[in-house]
């Protein structure tokens, strides 16, 4: 995966009726996704946002404050972007799990040009903060229960919680990799590889299927017949090939 550009911020505009407090929040979500909450500034942000420096201190009261509202309001705005599927009663569990981590990894990648929600929330899960916290149990938690509950549906209750945790956070850890190393990623896989089998598509099935085969409920990972000729032609005739001849 190729390098993030981020295009430069310009003026929030206001969504239907004037909104300052809103604007803030847009404003500053984006100043802190690209600078950090240290290097951003109170003005650089009012300037984005089209208002006055004492806005911020009528509705959020110090910089602190703002950031944590910030962070809030970047996962509900994704959590309205990309909102978690919905099943009808007696959907299969492998399905549900399928669509959860195409799900997952549609909210945590948003291809080629992350939106800064995505940005700020990784920002604050590899540099947390007090605001981390609220987003752990408001945005993380809520969507870590769900992906538990199917993995007990699809082990049938064989597994303890605390395993149903780990498988969990490894299918968590295999999507999230994608975001948090995607430029190291990007220098490890050659390029036309990365456009032919590293998309949202394919990561979801792979990561899926990955799950499913550790679990025991899918076979291993397959291995294409044409892959199998060519390794067994650069591995040489077999003992039973050479005793036959």
């Amino acid at each position: 995966m190729a390098s993030i550009s981020v295009p430069k911020a310009g003026p929030v505009p206001s969504e239907g009726h004037d909104d300052p407090r809103g604007r803030i929040l847009s404003a500053a979500g984006q100043e802190f996704a690209e600078k950090g909450f240290e290097a951003a500034t109170i003005r650089d942000i009012c300037t984005l946002a089209t208002v006055n420096v004492a806005a911020v201190n009528y509705y959020f009261g110090d910089k602190h404050r703002l950031y944590i509202e910030s962070v809030r309001h970047a996962h509900e705005e994704r959590s309205q972007q990309v909102p978690l599927p919905e099943w009808v009663d007696g959907t299969p569990a492998v399905k549900k799990l399928r669509d959860f981590v195409g799900n997952m990894l549609q909210r945590m990648l948003g291809f080629d040009h992350p939106p800064w929600q995505v940005r700020l929330m990784l920002r604050e899960i590899l540099h947390p903060t007090d605001a981390c916290r609220e987003l752990v149990e408001d945005y993380i938690r809520p969507h870590f229960t769900v992906l538990c509950s199917i993995l007990e549906e699809l082990t049938e209750g064989e597994m303890s919680p605390p395993e149903v945790r780990r498988i969990g956070l490894s299918v968590v850890g295999q999507c999230f990799l994608y975001r948090a190393a995607g430029d190291v990623v990007g220098m490890l896989i050659p390029p036309i590889e990365i456009k032919n089998i590293h998309n949202p598509v394919d990561l979801a099935d792979y990561v899926t299927s990955f799950c499913l085969a550790a679990l025991g409920k899918h076979p291993p990972l397959p291995i294409e017949v044409s892959q199998k000729k060519s390794l067994s032609a650069a591995s040489g005739p077999s003992d039973q090939d050479i005793k036959s001849n």
